[in-house]
């Protein structure tokens, strides 16, 4: 059974029907002994940073994702969701994550050439093996939207994309996943990360 954390922002059934469509099983939940006793997790996430993480603290989701994460169970944290996994973000202010990642959620600071929020869709680049890019070719396109990125460590970082210079897309520790881009609007690249998560992951 996978949790699925409804924080109360918008794309959570979106991402349901993604996971379903791959033959998941699904349960959304705002309750913490739900996800403490998941097999796997997944957190998404659209919007600000601070407010992930007081919604977090207002559901005491914050304990029980420490737990499933120390005792191995697959977790996947999409976009902003992947961005509270580090140790603080950067936006409207400075604020703490949950410090299960080192590193900082910074905006982009760009020529006028690129546009900030990154919208759209853009390349995929692995940069080492994962259950998540397993069985897919190169050159991989899945779609963006945000403003913030993961300064992420190399030896955590499993892919990278190149937006006015490479960032940090998907990291990974051991179990504790996270992707920047959104796989829910991602077509069949997207469908098919999803399915390595639920199937892969371990």
């Amino acid at each position: 059974m996978i949790a699925l954390i409804d924080y109360g922002a918008g794309n959570v059934r979106s991402v349901e029907k993604a996971l379903r469509a791959v033959g998941a099983e699904v349960t959304v939940t705002q309750d913490p002994a739900v996800v403490r006793a998941a097999e796997k997790v997944v957190l998404p996430g659209v919007g600000a940073f601070a407010d992930c993480m007081g919604a977090l603290r207002r559901l005491e989701m914050i304990a029980p994702i420490e737990a499933v994460v120390a005792r191995g169970a697959p977790f996947l944290g999409i976009c902003v969701g992947m961005q509270v996994l580090f140790e603080e973000g950067t936006e409207m202010g400075v604020h703490p994550g949950l410090g299960l990642l080192p590193g900082r959620v910074v905006r982009f600071d760009l020529p006028a050439a690129f546009k900030v929020p990154h919208t759209g869709w853009n390349q995929l680049r692995p940069t080492r093996e994962s259950a998540l890019f397993e069985a897919l070719p190169t050159g991989l396109w899945a779609y963006f939207n945000h403003s913030f990125y993961c300064a992420a460590r190399p030896e955590e970082t499993i892919a990278v994309t190149d937006y006015g210079g490479d960032f940090p897309c998907a990291v990974q520790r051991g179990n504790l996943y996270g992707i920047q881009f959104h796989p829910e609007k991602s077509q069949d690249v997207g469908l098919h990360i999803l399915r390595n998560f639920v199937e892969k992951s371990s």
